[in-house]
């Protein structure tokens, strides 16, 4: 794993760990079909939701939440659309955290309901 592979799977381990303190249950990572990956999928009551991991050290460029594009958007609802297909239709939506700042003082923004599908 490289550098910054590892600071992706810091961020989505520290995502992982601030939603599930928030009191959802996680219950996927990483979860990839050609033409799109999903970072986390986690359960919140009957929902399901997929949540896209954005780390970002400066805020450059528009920071974490200027990185999710359309396309990438697009990405994230294709991979959900399989995922449903192979787990069943249920109540979803697509959720967001941000995190923004140096490793170690990192500030977590959680958007839910980030986006639609529609």
């Amino acid at each position: 794993m490289n550098t910054r592979q590892a600071k992706g799977a810091a961020g989505e381990q520290l995502a992982a760990d601030y939603l599930q303190r928030q009191g959802l249950k996680l219950i996927e990572r990483n979860f990839r079909v050609r033409g799109g990956e999903i970072d986390l999928i986690c359960r919140d009551g009957a929902s399901t939701v997929f949540v896209e991991v954005r780390r970002r050290s400066r805020s450059d460029y528009g920071g974490a939440a200027a990185s999710i594009t359309a396309a990438k958007r697009a990405r994230l609802i294709l991979a959900a659309r399989h995922w449903l297909l192979r787990h069943g239709e249920r109540p979803c939506r697509f959720d967001c955290v941000l995190i923004e700042g140096a490793e170690g003082a990192e500030k977590i923004e959680w958007l839910r309901d980030a986006f639609s599908a529609d």
